[in-house]
């Protein structure tokens, strides 16, 4: 998440960001990097794409979105839609937790309801089974 807002605010190259995570984040090291690669470079590559299936399920252009309540909404819908591997549920209890963390006072009710709906729409199968 850190490094999709710094992009999101700056237009970084996501390889100079990979270095600043890295080095900004002395537990770096113990991480899973080459899924935060995958992760980085999905999201960032296919920003156009996440923004659009996330698009019917926001109240206003994924513009005027904080830059906290994007990037984590960005990350999950390339979850939900590149990493089938992860159950939905992970993806969005982890961007939830991220919200509470990062986001403002309740922006982690906007990002669950919004998940919620792209999961439904992404993974509709998984969905109706773990209901």
């Amino acid at each position: 998440m850190q490094g999709l807002y710094q992009w999101l605010l700056n237009a970084t190259e996501a390889a100079s960001i990979e270095v600043h995570v890295s080095d900004a984040n002395p537990g770096f090291d113990k991480s899973d990097k080459e899924y935060f690669r995958n992760l980085l470079h999905g999201v960032i590559e296919r920003a156009g794409e996440l923004d659009a299936a996330m698009a019917p399920f926001l109240d206003r252009q994924s513009t005027a979105l904080s830059p906290v309540e994007h990037a984590i909404l960005l990350l999950g819908c390339f979850e939900l839609a590149h990493c089938p591997e992860v159950p939905y549920r992970v993806v969005i209890n982890e961007s939830v937790e991220l919200a509470k963390t990062y986001g403002g006072t309740d922006g982690f009710r906007y990002v669950n309801g919004v998940l919620d709906r792209v999961a439904a729409s992404l993974r509709s199968i998984e969905t109706r089974v773990g209901a």
